[in-house]
């Protein structure tokens, strides 16, 4: 979920539509039978999710689109397949030679 004001919007928006943004601000939540209000034992059972303290490091880095392909066909958990590929390789001192 991502949290903005109105001051981090664009400054294209006309006045019409901050009045709108603002007065969205201020109403409460309506709940109905497709959304129902959640008690506070479902509340709980949210994981908070602390990127600081993953026991991975997140990094970024470029694979080939053809590579990407691939590992989504294997469908969700994906990311996770690909660092048990590299963890595997990079224990494989010959295929990193090869690869260098």
């Amino acid at each position: 979920m991502v949290r903005m004001n109105l001051h981090d919007l664009s400054p294209e928006l006309l006045p019409e539509e901050l009045e709108e943004l603002d007065a969205a601000e201020k109403k409460a939540p309506v709940f109905d039978e497709g959304s129902p209000a959640m008690t506070p034992e479902q509340l709980q059972q949210f994981k908070r999710i602390n990127r600081e303290n993953r026991t991975k490091p997140t990094i970024s880095l470029r694979i080939s689109p053809a590579t990407l392909k691939k590992a989504k066909q294997y469908g969700k958990g994906y990311t996770a397949l690909l660092s048990r590929l590299l963890d595997a390789a990079i224990d494989d001192e010959e295929l990193v030679r090869k690869c260098i």
